[in-house]
């Protein structure tokens, strides 16, 4: 189970610049996304805020710099808990639209900063709501329906949207040089992101 509308697994170092241009490539074979607004919160120091639309949040580290907004794509490092402490999804480096994922998380991104440690308690109406949600592969329940979910999110770093678009231009242009090379090999996508890739256009 994953946060991510289009979850992308841990890189080595060294490979952001593939990093970027890949999830360029991966939002534009996965499609539109949903819009989910939110409202401004003033940010406490060392105390849990509860927001407008019921998120609670509390800064374990203040970032700097400015916030994402809905037109960014943020690298965060994840872990998702359940009330009991359960673990059911986590990831040290991905990358997603800030309105790719549940509206609570949605939401939290916007708060942040980058190089910002927060937890967030995202109740079910901003989260999955009152459906039990299962692991594709074995059906087992993961997040059981009306559940609280506990996040604690650092914010890596974000782009926007042109941003992507101008690297997934770039990259676009240098595979087509590559492939015009004879005797170049092209070096490729990483493996784990080409996945990604390749099974965005299948599901087309």
């Amino acid at each position: 189970m994953s946060v991510t509308a289009v979850p992308i697994q841990p890189l080595k170092k060294g490979s952001l610049t593939k990093y970027w241009a890949a999830i360029a490539l991966v939002l534009a074979a996965g499609g539109g996304l949903a819009y989910w607004g939110t409202s401004d919160v003033r940010q406490e120091f060392g105390d849990v805020v509860t927001t407008p639309s019921g998120l609670r949040y509390k800064i374990i580290e203040a970032g700097e710099g400015p916030n994402p907004t809905d037109n960014d794509v943020v690298l965060v490092s994840y872990k998702g808990m359940l009330k009991d402490g359960t673990i059911f999804d986590q990831n040290p480096q991905a990358g997603f639209p800030v309105t790719g994922v549940v509206p609570g998380f949605s939401e939290g991104l916007k708060i942040m900063q980058r190089g910002g440690k927060y937890r967030l308690w995202i109740p079910a109406a901003l989260g999955y709501g009152p459906e039990d949600q299962r692991n594709p592969q074995t059906g087992e329940v993961v997040i059981p329906g009306g559940s609280e979910l506990t996040f604690d999110v650092e914010l890596l770093e974000f782009k926007s949207r042109a941003e992507i678009e101008a690297m997934q231009k770039q990259m676009q242009e240098m595979q087509q040089q590559q492939q015009g090379s004879a005797g170049d090999a092209a070096e490729g996508l990483p493996p784990e992101i080409q996945a990604q890739i390749d099974a965005q256009m299948r599901g087309q």
